[in-house]
């Protein structure tokens, strides 16, 4: 299928490695040029290279995508923003009687306000153009939160309360901009292994056996791979998908147990 954005640019946030890169692979393969962003410049700057390998312009600007200097300088990179995929790591897991009034702030400042900043930034040109897609990603936390991720699952939920009520405005939706979240349930990535390590140690568990188990607890028996998470992103920002806004959807493999 083609998916009808070949010479879009896309802005791709956390892109190099995960679901992130997963999601600048999957379209600069539809021929998607990319401005792309990262912490780490070396992972970063390989990504893009890796990316230009097919065939479309990419752009590398590496930093903390929630201090303004760096989104202005990422915008600034991207001759028109038509995609927007927004991504971030989360806050470390706890118990909330540990956190301060600075943890709260900082969780909110990365997975809330930065991206709702990006969207601010971006969606009123999409609308003028008549073409937008943005994709938030988040967590399936926000569909079944996790006790010990309390930061993540309220910064993450705002986001989401936040989206539902833009992405209805008649000026967005019915100028074909679409904002849409992705949901990621359990992912091999870097992120997934160092929180089974993480868990292994604390809880004194053999590190096969806690992947094993935490594998068989998915109903379709393995995890995700960032390759089928970028698949799908794609078509979210595909001109197929123009009648889908507003909606969060949950990749877990059928982990998540609710008919809603």
């Amino acid at each position: 299928m083609d998916l009808g954005i070949k010479g879009r640019w896309a802005v791709v946030c956390a892109a190099s490695k995960g679901l992130g890169k997963g999601c600048a692979l999957a379209l600069a393969r539809e021929g998607v040029n990319l401005a792309i962003n990262a912490r780490d410049g070396d992972t970063l700057a390989a990504t893009a290279a890796e990316l230009r390998q097919l065939g479309v312009e990419v752009r590398e600007e590496a930093g903390d995508i929630s201090q303004p200097e760096v989104r202005a300088a990422l915008l600034a990179a991207c001759p028109q923003v038509d995609i927007l995929v927004n991504n971030a790591g989360g806050p470390p897991p706890g118990d909330f009687r540990n956190w301060e009034r600075e943890d709260w702030l900082r969780a909110l400042d990365l997975n809330m306000l930065t991206p709702i900043e990006l969207i601010k930034a971006t969606i009123d040109g999409m609308a003028e153009r008549g073409f937008g897609r943005i994709v938030n990603i988040t967590s399936g936390a926000v569909k079944a939160p996790i006790d010990v991720l309390g930061l993540s699952n309220g910064a993450r939920s705002g986001l989401t309360g936040f989206v539902a009520g833009l992405a209805r405005q008649h000026r967005v939706a019915g100028n074909n901009v679409t904002i849409n979240g992705l949901l990621p349930g359990s992912f091999d990535t870097d992120r997934l292994r160092s929180g089974f390590q993480r868990a292994a140690e604390l809880g004194g568990q053999d590190l096969g056996d806690l992947v094993d188990a935490e594998r068989k607890a998915i109903p379709a028996g393995r995890f995700g791979t960032a390759e089928e998470f970028g698949s799908f992103c794609a078509f979210l920002c595909s001109v197929q998908a123009s009648y889908l806004t507003g909606q969060n959807l949950l990749l877990d493999g059928g982990a998540y147990p609710g008919t809603f």
